[in-house]
Parts: structure tokens; C-alpha cells; sequence
């Protein structure tokens, strides 16, 4: 995403500041621009909260909620220090997540088993929360989808009755989808339908056979559902409860908001504390899994290109070429960060955005564009109908081998999954509640959730559906199928295109994969840096940004020395479970909301 400048709206201390222009990833950390306004709140008749008209005047039938006026302070929620090192930070929390990040990394280094025994913790993780995280996603889906749908709700604007959105509906929506997907488009957007064709549920139980057309269905059925109307529900469901307290209760933008509406001033000490740190201990794991992921495929594509042995051997990436490739993108993230919005970011972004669009033109042209159509249409039907099952169904008996294959495979992709996304909620969240002021909870529920599971859905037909076609029609012979799991993409492009046009079209993928790398660490190393600060953008956070860093890239290196991508999947799904108890308690703190500003009560933040 991408800022061409950033304007002060006033000149008081308490402006707001909003950019010019958004897209892309830039809009994750758009929200550090913003210096909280002190709106002061009234209740009319129906019990909703109005501020000041802009000439000043209170609405018409508006009426003060006590007997006299109430401000909600503008002033951050989070503590930070006035001097020294941590100055405008909270050293408490900085250096707390700082403490549990240099633990992980010494206790992986010296521990000669540490790979086994995540995996251990992870096994026990998923033994006992495996029924939370799917309970909970489908709930969250749920929640937004009934307040989308409800009258009485789906019709209240995030704002006041006469807040008018900030963006244009198409400009709205590409921001959102830009800002909640990424890498995992181009790592899964073969990898995925191909595995699923091989081996999914509906073949571990004998209702469809593996590696034919008539597992096709099952497939995507599977695949949607990773990448449909659950996961888009779980960042949906965060930026709606922060813009629900932001735009509706004139509370800072921040995590721990909904906290404070329920906890009164605990939440600016150790509760709050406690949620900031969930957020960015969720937010770095999070990214790490992707570059780690990330970082893979990037070592196949650059082996395709360049046929470099030390790249790739015994059919995987060494240790030297993740090394490096981990490097190159922390060092690129670093001086993107430091350069800001309107310089390495804006740069990155725009490009990232032109390559996408050309790579998905690419396919669409010279792909297997009628088959992917009907897959299409066929796999939404098929998802929406079996929806409720795959969002509740849990396999948890491992006393017989299908029941053990089940519960493997669901552990493997679904609950990891549902971790991988929940661990990007809390700057995701922040950024579809910054961009959505205005809109009222239906259009939200449209843009955040089924426009970007739509387009998820022909992303993964249009890429995925054309690697699925030329096994099926022979002509890969296995090739595709065959190749790992981060090598797919490439494999693919040497079966579809003649070689004058294998090795541009390689280029731009391995292009495009680098930018979402550099994009997705450079926003995730400004949000961190920005709850640690409370939400308010700090002159002098140079040296905070290069240690946040250099901490993301020693957390990365480690876990895949220690492990690989297993190591960084085991952490994925312990690290990601605290913040979904956030994001549960987010929830109730939004219904508990609604439900006392529907009938009139007062709000429980007061002077």
C-alpha cells in the first residue's frame, strides 16, 4: 500500500491525520498517522451516540447521556516513558516481548532437541485447543455475518448517522484485500488445490478418489475454506470492534480499546500490557511463518533462474540460501521502514500491486481460463453447502487409522491455518477499522469478508486451476504434482509457457514474492513499533525499527535452523492461541457495546 503524502486536518494538537492516497501494504501502518480527536458524545432518543456537528452545534434531538456533557480523553491508553532510551515507549512492554523473543531464540540454540519438543507442545496445543480454534473462527464468522444481516445492526454506521466513508468503494475494497493477503496467494495458489487433489478428508473417508476429476470438487471445497468466509471473518471481526469504540465511542485506535470499555482503567495497566503484548507477539510470529514459508519458494525461484547448486540440494534450500535470503529481505525491510510512507514503501507497494495484477493477467490469458471458470463456480457451490460441516466438525479420535489421517490432515492445514490468520489480525484489524469509517456494518461485512473471499477463490481457480488442468490432461505427466510444495508455482510455468518465456515470467514471480516479503516485514516491524508507542507515531523511532528488525530475522534464522518450516508451524499454532482469546473477549466487548447503546445506557468510559 502506498501514501503519496500525509496531511494534518487543523492545526490543533488533537488532529487527525489521514493519507491522501492508500494501496497495498502501506495501509497496515497507516494507522501510526493518526493523533486522536476529543469528539464529545450524546444520546438521542434511540439511544445512539452523536458528536459535534462540524458548525459546533449538538443534533437536534440529541441529549446529554448524564446530566451534564462527558468527554471521552483522547489520551493514549498506553503508558510510555517521557525519557531515556524508551522515550514515547512503553518499556514495560517492549522489553518484556523483547525478554520472551531472546528466550525462544537461546532456548532453541541450546537445546539440541527443541524441533521435537515444539512438536510435542504443539501436538498438546492442538489436543486441547484444536476444538477452541475451530469453535472460535466459525463464531467469529458468525457473529459478522448475523450483525451484517440483522436490520437493527447491519444498518448502524461505524461513525456517526452522518459520517460520511473516506474512499471510494473500489478504493475501499482494494485496500482491505491488498492489506489481509499476501505471499500465501503466490506459495498456496497451486500448492494448495494440488495437495487437496492428492489427499484431502473427502478421500481419507472414501467419498472421493484421489488424483481424478471427480476430486476436483472436494479440492477446492477444502481450499475456499482456507481461504473463504472463516479466516476473512477473523480479521473482520477485530476491525469492526475497533472501529466500533474508535468511530462510535471516540476511543483511541489501539488493541487494548475494547478493554478499556469493559475494564475501565485496568486496561492502561497490567490487562492492557498483557493484550499489547499478545497483539505483538502474534504480529512478529506471524510474519515470521510467512517468510519463512516465503523465503522457501524464494530459494526454488531463484534456483529456477539462476541454477546456482549451493541454492538448492537434495531437492530442498540449504541452510546458506535461506540464510542469505532471510537477510536480504530483513536488510530491504529495515531501510524501507526507515525511508517511510512516501519513500520505500510507496515504491515497493505500487510495484508489488502492477506485478500482481500482471501475473494474474498472465494466467488468465494463457491459462486454462474455461476450466478455471467452471471450477469456479462448482467449488463455491460445493463450499457453501458443505460450509457449516467443515467449520465445526473436529477429528479428534485416533483410534482407527482413518480417524488418525483425519485428524492429521486437520492439524496439518485447517486448525494451522486458522492460527496463521489469527496471528495477522491484530494489524490487519487496525487497518480495515482505519479504512472503514463510515461504512455502515453490512458494507463492511461485504467488503471485509465476501469481496475478499471472492476474489481469494478466483485467484486460486484462475493460478491453481491451471496447474490442476495440465495434470489432468497429461501434458505435465506428473511434473507439477511431483515438485515440493514450494517449487509448484515454477514447475507449473516450465509445463505452461515455451522456454523463450519460462525464464520472464519466472523473474516476475520471484519478483513479486521478494516485494511481498520486503512489504509484509516492513509493516509488521512499523505496527510492533507502533503499539509499543500507543498508537502514536515517534520521531525518533529509528533505532527501535532497526531492532525490531534484526529481532524478526533472528527469529526466523533460528526456527528454521532449528527445524525448518516445521519448527515455525509448531510456533504458529502455540504462539497464535493467546490472541485468540483476545479476539474472543473483542467480540463480547462489541456485543456488550452495541447492546448499551441501543438502549440508551451509559457508556462505561467517562471523564
Amino acid at each position: 500500500m502506498t501514501s503519496a503524502s500525509i496531511h494534518a486536518c487543523g492545526d490543533s494538537p488533537n488532529a487527525v491525520f489521514y493519507p491522501d492516497y492508500w494501496q497495498s501494504d502501506v495501509g497496515l501502518i497507516a494507522y501510526i498517522t493518526t493523533i486522536y480527536a476529543k469528539p464529545d458524545f450524546y444520546n438521542n432518543k434511540q439511544g445512539q451516540r452523536y458528536g459535534h456537528a462540524p458548525d459546533g452545534k449538538m443534533p437536534g434531538s440529541a441529549r446529554p447521556i448524564f446530566n451534564r456533557r462527558f468527554t471521552v480523553t483522547s489520551e493514549p491508553v498506553t503508558r510510555v516513558e517521557t525519557s531515556g532510551f524508551y522515550r514515547g515507549y512503553n518499556r514495560g512492554i517492549a522489553v518484556s516481548v523483547k525478554l520472551i523473543i531472546v528466550l525462544l531464540v537461546l532456548w532453541t540454540v541450546t537445546t539440541p532437541n527443541a524441533a521435537d519438543m515444539l512438536l510435542v507442545v504443539q501436538a498438546a496445543t492442538i489436543e486441547y485447543f484444536g476444538r477452541w480454534y475451530i469453535g472460535a473462527t466459525a463464531l467469529f464468522m458468525i457473529l459478522c455475518l448475523v450483525l451484517a444481516l440483522l436490520p437493527t445492526t447491519g444498518s448502524q454506521r461505524l461513525g456517526m448517522p452522518d459520517t460520511q466513508p473516506e474512499f471510494s468503494r473500489f478504493a475501499w475494497f482494494s485496500m482491505m484485500f491488498g492489506a489481509g493477503i499476501g505471499v500465501g496467494m503466490l506459495t498456496y495458489s497451486t500448492a494448495e488445490p494440488l495437495y487437496h487433489f492428492g489427499n484431502n478428508p473427502d478421500v481419507i473417508m472414501g467419498h472421493a478418489e484421489a488424483l481424478t476429476a471427480g476430486n476436483v470438487g472436494p479440492a477446492y471445497k477444502w481450499t475456499l475454506l482456507h481461504y473463504g468466509l472463516t479466516p476473512w471473518a477473523c480479521y473482520a471481526v477485530v476491525g469492526l470492534s475497533l472501529a466500533y469504540f474508535s468511530y462510535r465511542r471516540g476511543m483511541p485506535l489501539t488493541i487494548r480499546s475494547p478493554f478499556s470499555a469493559m475494564l475501565g482503567g485496568r486496561s492502561s495497566t497490567i490487562i492492557g500490557a498483557l493484550v499489547d503484548t499478545a497483539a505483538i507477539l502474534a504480529t512478529l510470529i506471524g510474519i515470521a511463518v510467512t517468510i519463512g514459508y516465503g523465503v522457501t519458494q524464494l530459494a526454488f525461484g531463484a534456483h529456477h533462474i539462476t541454477h546456482w547448486s549451493w541454492i538448492i540440494q537434495e531437492n530442498q534450500p540449504t541452510a546458506l540460501a535461506l540464510g542469505v535470503a532471510v537477510g536480504i529481505i530483513v536488510l530491504a525491510a529495515m531501510v524501507s521502514a526507515l525511508s517511510g510512507l512516501g519513500r520505500g514503501i510507496k515504491w515497493l507497494s505500487n510495484l508489488n500491486m502492477v506485478l500482481s495484477w500482471l501475473l494474474l493477467l498472465i494466467f488468465l490469458v494463457f491459462g486454462a481460463t474455461w476450466f478455471a471458470g467452471e471450477v469456479f463456480v462448482q467449488g463455491i457451490l460445493d463450499y457453501l453447502a458443505a460450509l457449516p460441516a467443515m467449520s465445526s466438525t473436529v477429528w479428534s479420535d485416533t483410534s482407527s487409522q482413518e480417524g488418525l489421517a483425519l485428524a492429521q490432515w486437520q492439524s496439518s492445514w485447517t486448525i494451522f491455518y486458522w492460527a496463521w490468520w489469527i496471528a495477522f489480525t491484530p494489524f490487519v484489524g487496525l487497518f480495515l477499522a482505519r479504512v472503514s469509517k463510515g461504512r455502515t456494518l453490512r458494507e463492511y461485512a461485504v467488503g471485509a469478508i465476501i469481496l475478499p473471499s471472492m476474489m481469494c477463490f478466483a485467484w486460486l481457480c484462475i493460478i491453481g486451476g491451471t496447474a490442476l488442468d495440465l495434470e489432468l490432461s497429461g501434458i505435465a505427466q506428473g511434473t507439477i504434482l511431483d515438485a515440493d510444495l514450494s517449487a509448484q508455482l515454477f514447475a507449473t510455468v516450465d509445463v505452461l509457457f515455451q522456454p523463450p518465456w519460462v525464464f520472464p515470467v519466472a523473474c516476475l514471480c520471484v519478483l513479486l514474492l521478494l516485494t511481498y516479503l520486503i512489504t509484509s516485514a516492513d509493516s509488521a516491524v512499523l505496527v510492533v513499533n507502533t503499539i509499543v508507542s500507543g498508537g502514536v507515531e515517534q520521531e525518533h523511532a529509528s533505532q527501535h525499527i532497526v531492532l525490531w528488525s534484526l529481532l524478526l530475522g533472528l527469529i526466523i534464522i533460528t526456527l528454521l535452523m532449528a527445524g525448518g518450516l516445521e519448527a515455525l508451524r509448531s510456533v504458529m499454532i502455540i504462539g497464535a492461541l493467546p490472541f485468540s482469546g483476545v479476539m474472543f473477549f473483542m467480540m463480547l466487548s462489541l456485543l456488550a457495546a452495541m447492546w448499551r447503546d441501543r438502549h440508551g445506557l451509559p457508556s462505561d468510559v467517562t471523564e
